[in-house]
């Protein structure tokens, strides 16, 4: 039977697609960067130099613009126009630039301070790492000014109801990480097939400089799609503009909403700091696994729901508003909770073998994953739930609950760390998140007059989840010395995924319908 996709669930596909393809290319990139660099001081402060300029991307042209951005470009181009949608689109890019631009100045001029404040970035450091990493965070600063226009290029071309640019930039964002991983950073270079690569011997600078060029490739990928929109640029910012206006007032209330979540980061880093060497980067390619899943099912749904349901809040059909929200709640419930089994069960060889870990190494990650992996619901459900508020033009439930979720995040994590050590930070990322879906999701119940059911798929859920894990796991305890650890792994999680298909059939089905 030839199954009819709705115009969302295509965009979900296209979106998927390429986040699974940009997902493979940062695991390759990964894989490169641990091999050469292990885990290491150097490979901590790359990764600690990146939460501050990552922290003002997602505040200016990141997920704090554009989330405040989108409704209020459909809802112009919906009722006036193109011109008038570009018009906007010209006067906030300006603004976003600006403000980036002056942000990078001062950040990069205060980064001894803020690395070695003690409840700033990297206080348990040693002062040579502390400095390296303010030298490679001011180096990160310069892909953040280009990152301030490329993310609202993004915005805008998916107001317009297109999604492969924005979808494959990342894509050339890892490529471009890879050339300072395989050329500029390594001290000799790589054999590939019998060819010598060149080696430029930059170290760990060489990771920054590879960020900065794909940064350069995110931004002129979407060229093309400016173009066939007819985008014109106009001059200046107007904060008198009406449109500018009400995209500032989404916005104020947003930068607060993202700067909370963006803090959980940095807590995250500063308690890891004061640990073993390694548990910086521990986490984050724990992060990296469950990043995975998440974007492809939670991320990718929720960016292709975004401009649909603003569209439908505007012209006011609060029914058919509610029965999306609601099938996406159950389809993602449906997909999250086996997945997450499944790679708790399987991700052990991958994760030894690709990366080279020790087994202590490799069990320090595998159990991070693990415990990021147990909040992959809650956090896919509140990409769609944060949305379901911003499509109404309201940010102020989305700062309330995200301050929730840090003060959760703070608290469980100290107390975790001390109890369990390094993945007690990813199991307090587990707990904020959920907890925070739980809220936004009984908060949406009341301000829609709609009925909805959002846990009629758990049982579902739990069950497939269940079926998943026992095969998967069954299969690595049973061809664990037949194969490469590697491949037992992958085809364990693949008959583990199959496994557990069956049981979540009429979501997978629903999904189609979104």
């Amino acid at each position: 039977m030839k199954i009819k996709l709705s115009q969302i669930a295509k965009n979900s596909l296209l979106v998927a697609t390429f986040f699974l393809v940009d997902k493979v290319i940062g695991l390759i990139r990964q894989v490169v960067i641990v091999r050469q660099f292990g885990l290491s001081h150097e490979l901590d402060a790359f990764n600690v130099a990146n939460n501050l300029p990552d922290m003002l991307f997602a505040l200016i042209s990141g997920g704090a613009l554009a989330m405040a951005f989108i409704p209020v470009l459909t809802q112009i181009l919906t009722l006036e126009g193109r011109e008038s949608a570009w018009r906007l689109f010209s006067r906030i890019a300006n603004l976003a630039f600006v403000v980036t631009a002056t942000a990078a100045i001062i950040i990069a001029i205060i980064s001894n301070q803020l690395v070695e404040w003690q409840v700033g970035i990297a206080p348990g450091f040693e002062r040579p790492q502390q400095l390296l990493v303010a030298e490679l965070m001011r180096l990160n600063l310069i892909a953040t000014v280009i990152f301030s226009l490329s993310g609202l290029v993004i915005a805008g071309l998916q107001a317009n109801q297109h999604f492969l640019l924005p979808a494959a930039a990342p894509v050339l964002y890892n490529i471009g990480q890879i050339f300072g991983a395989l050329i500029l950073a390594p001290q000799e270079g790589y054999s590939i097939g019998g060819y010598q690569l060149p080696a430029f011997g930059m170290g760990v600078h060489g990771l920054v400089y590879g960020v900065i060029i794909g940064a350069l490739l995110h931004l002129l990928i979407q060229i093309p799609g400016l173009l066939k929109y007819r985008f014109h640029w106009e001059f200046g910012i107007h904060l008198k503009d009406q449109n500018v206006q009400q995209v500032l007032r989404i916005l104020g209330p947003r930068l607060v909403t993202m700067l909370f979540i963006q803090l959980i980061f940095i807590v995250r880093d500063n308690l890891a700091s004061r640990m073993d060497i390694g548990s910086v980067s521990a986490l984050t390619y724990g992060w990296m696994f469950f990043q995975m899943p998440e974007t492809l099912i939670g991320t990718a749904i929720g960016t292709a729901m975004l401009p649909g349901i603003s569209e439908l809040a505007a012209k006011k059909d609060w029914k058919e508003f509610a029965k999306t929200i609601e099938k996406a709640i159950q389809t993602l419930i449906a997909l999250t909770l086996p997945v997450a089994a499944v790679m708790s069960a399987g991700l052990g060889g991958v994760i030894s073998e690709a990366f080279n870990f020790t087994p202590e190494q490799t069990n320090l990650v595998l159990w991070v994953t693990r415990a990021y992996l147990l909040g992959l619901a809650g956090q896919c459900m509140v990409e769609v739930a944060v949305r379901s508020f911003y499509s109404r033009k309201d940010s102020i439930t989305p700062l309330i609950t995200a301050g929730f979720k840090l003060a959760i995040y703070v608290v469980s994590g100290i107390l975790l760390v001390n109890l369990i050590g390094v993945p007690g930070l990813a199991l307090a990322d587990c707990i904020a998140y959920t907890s925070e879906s739980i809220l936004l999701l009984i908060l949406f119940t009341r301000y829609i007059d709609q009925k909805v059911n959002f846990i009629a798929s758990i049982p579902r859920g739990i069950l497939s989840g269940a079926i998943g894990f026992i095969c998967t796991y069954s299969i690595i305890l049973l061809m664990g010395g037949f194969a490469r650890p590697i491949l037992v792994s992958l085809l364990a999680m693949v008959v583990g995924g199959i496994a557990m298909s069956p049981i979540i059939w009429k979501e997978l089905k629903l999904l189609t319908r979104l």
